[in-house]
């Protein structure tokens, strides 16, 4: 079981590479590029470029190389370490995820360089992927990096989504929120996105540099307030929340911004492809299939608890599947920081819905993270089965005392139950498969 949970999991990640991803949407006929419907003639440019961050970038970037050929002028892009590619043209900068470091700051005002001198005959490709605002990190006028990281650790820390996280960077951004946009405009930008976000929300999806902003600086105040952490953030981004809501300094650029006006947005992935390639090759090995949801929010535990109680019903029941089974979901979790052990949402998953399904025979749970890396870890997520609860007591472990402290790569390598993919060089949020034998 645990081989075929893994065979189901690599076929998800093969559904979403993005290279392929890229090539099925962008197609070079001479000297014609054709998106979807629309149709872009290279004779009349005056320059292509690519600019872009995420941890997908390097191969929808190498995609795009082919595809373009000599037609491409040059770009920057920025991915997280160790997930870079050679390429011909576009200079790639490796930087810090999921807190911004000095390179990705470099990167993106490398970005805001080549596309500001930028006439309205010029073409922009802008890609993308899960990362990309940790990645593409300008603080705004007055802000340091500094500030922007002790941001994004407390907001990491909180329990916020990954929208929210988003809206409060889109305001601390001088690229974020449609300011690439800005920057670039009157070019032509095209947005080629490989989705991270539940319901493919474009401003949300690497904090949305090229599109509209529906977020406000009130949003951002009533997102730090609910979470208690305004009065820990750091001075001047309190001062600049304040200062917004005031109106005494501009907001994010919005809907029927003249900025936006020459800008085509597709997306080329997201996790629903992934989560029916799993299916696929999950009813290929004999399994009746369900897939529950793609797009699966909420606290980690508490959602590991519902899909254990799912394998309890068909095991009693039957119901809504019979064996073998293969409950699929996707989406992104979070993990409400109690501890500082080690882990991510997805080992985190597996250690909660392990407490729960113990004694459960022939039953297995994954739940892995697409891009390969869990939380700041080297894996991509967890097995649990019927069997861990009792492995983990004999080799003196409790479950509770493991998720008090968020410990949870430590338990499952003390097990030898880690997912370990290495980087995938794709991001569609996370793949968990529930396997009844």
């Amino acid at each position: 079981m645990k081989e075929h949970a893994r065979r189901i999991f690599d076929a998800a990640i093969r559904a979403v590479e993005p290279g392929e991803a890229v090539s099925r949407h962008v197609r070079r006929d001479r000297n014609v590029i054709e998106i979807g419907s629309v149709k872009y003639d290279l004779d009349n440019c005056s320059g292509v470029y690519v600019v872009g961050a995420g941890k997908a970038n390097a191969p929808m970037a190498e995609a795009l190389e082919e595809i373009l050929g000599d037609a491409l002028t040059g770009g920057v892009i920025t991915v997280k370490y160790e997930h870079s590619l050679p390429l011909r043209k576009i200079q790639v900068c490796e930087a810090g995820h999921p807190v911004p470091d000095d390179n990705g700051m470099a990167g993106a005002r490398a970005m805001l360089d080549l596309v500001q001198p930028l006439n309205k005959d010029a073409l922009v490709f802008c890609l993308l992927s899960g990362g990309g605002s940790a990645l593409m990190a300008v603080p705004a006028e007055g802000l340091t990096l500094a500030d922007k990281q002790e941001t994004t650790r407390l907001l990491l820390a909180c329990g916020a989504n990954i929208e929210e996280i988003n809206a409060v960077r889109k305001h601390l951004s001088a690229i974020k929120g449609g300011q690439l946009a800005r920057a670039a405009s009157p070019a032509t930008c095209i947005n080629l996105i490989l989705s991270d976000v539940v319901g493919d929300p474009l401003d949300a999806i690497a904090s949305g540099p090229t599109v509209p902003d529906r977020t406000t600086f009130q949003d951002v105040l009533d997102i730090v307030s609910h979470y208690g952490i305004e009065e820990k953030l750091p001075a001047r981004v309190s001062e600049r929340i304040r200062d917004g809501v005031a109106g005494r300094i501009g907001d994010t650029p919005k809907s029927g911004d003249p900025s936006f006006s020459k800008t085509q947005n597709v997306i080329v992935g997201n996790n629903r492809q992934a989560i029916q390639a799993a299916a696929t090759e999950a009813e290929s090995l004999g399994y009746n299939t369900l897939i529950l949801s793609s797009s699966i929010e909420g606290e980690t535990d508490d959602v590991a608890r519902v899909h254990a109680a799912i394998a309890g019903e068909i095991h009693e029941s039957g119901n809504p599947v019979r064996r073998p089974a293969c409950i699929l979901s996707g989406g992104e979790t979070t993990v409400t920081l109690k501890g500082n052990g080690k882990g991510g949402r997805n080992q985190e998953f597996a250690l909660a819905a392990a407490a729960e399904i113990s004694g459960l025979p022939d039953t297995l749970i994954l739940s892995g993270g697409t891009d390969g890396t869990d939380g700041p870890t080297d894996a991509a997520g967890a097995f649990a089965d019927g069997t861990t609860k009792q492995r983990a007591g004999d080799a003196g472990m409790k479950i509770e005392e493991f998720l008090n402290r968020n410990d949870s790569y430590t338990f499952f390598d003390h097990l030898d139950d880690l997912l370990k993919t290495g980087p995938t060089r794709t991001n569609v949020m996370d793949v968990r498969i529930v396997l009844m034998g």
